[in-house]
């Protein structure tokens, strides 16, 4: 049934046969895009747990270090120790598109290159499990950089995929049968106009022949 107003004529017919075969062709493509977007999100939701259980436990073997780390030492004397960082990290920002969705990708670089830099302090008066614990947290850095831009492209994937699932529902449930409504209603109007007309056309050939062979 049609849900709007439409004037029945055939031009408009034709107006709604294109826009109708164009909302078929959208809602397609609407819903292979979808299709897509949750294929490629589901890999970064493997992704995700992997990263999550490697960078838990990474900072679980970091932390084992650090509180050994802590018992031996002093409070004031670790935190002498760590207070003046010689290491210095840059992050920079990238981006990715992903089926149309703009996803970062994080790189970092150091001051230099040199592995004990990462160590604020002198070795005489600290003990090795604090240079675990760096060491360690050193190594996880990079991991919980990764874990963060997958998070980040879920949550942007995530966003996509609910906008696109709405339009495809807009068009599957509202704007294809509304047309497909309009075609049939303007149809039916046409085929009335053309019976009324055929039936006008008898009557009038039905008089001219009475009229004709004086037939009263």
């Amino acid at each position: 049934m049609a849900t709007a107003v439409v004037t029945p004529t055939r031009m408009v017919l034709n107006q709604q046969k294109k826009r109708l075969k164009t909302a078929r062709k959208g809602h397609k493509l609407m819903k292979d895009k979808c299709d897509e977007l949750m294929r490629q999100f589901m890999d970064i939701v493997r992704l995700n747990k992997e990263l999550r259980i490697k960078v838990e436990q990474g900072l679980t073997a970091a932390f084992a270090s650090l509180t050994v780390a802590s018992a031996i030492m002093s409070p004031e004397m670790l935190e002498q120790a760590l207070m003046y960082p010689r290491q210095s990290v840059e992050l920079q920002v990238k981006y990715k598109n992903i089926m149309s969705v703009n996803v970062p990708q994080y790189t970092f670089t150091t001051k230099n290159n040199d592995p004990s830099e990462i160590y604020p302090y002198g070795f005489a008066m600290t003990s090795g499990e604090l240079d675990d614990a760096l060491d360690k947290m050193a190594r996880v850095f990079e991991d919980m950089l990764e874990l963060a831009q997958v998070e980040k492209t879920m949550q942007l994937l995530a966003e996509e995929i609910e906008k696109t699932r709405r339009r495809v529902n807009a068009l599957e449930h509202v704007m294809i049968p509304e047309l497909e409504g309009n075609i049939k209603y303007i149809s039916m109007k046409l085929e009335e106009n053309d019976n009324a007309t055929k039936v006008r056309l008898l009557k009038v050939k039905e008089m001219v022949l009475e009229k004709a062979h004086d037939f009263k």
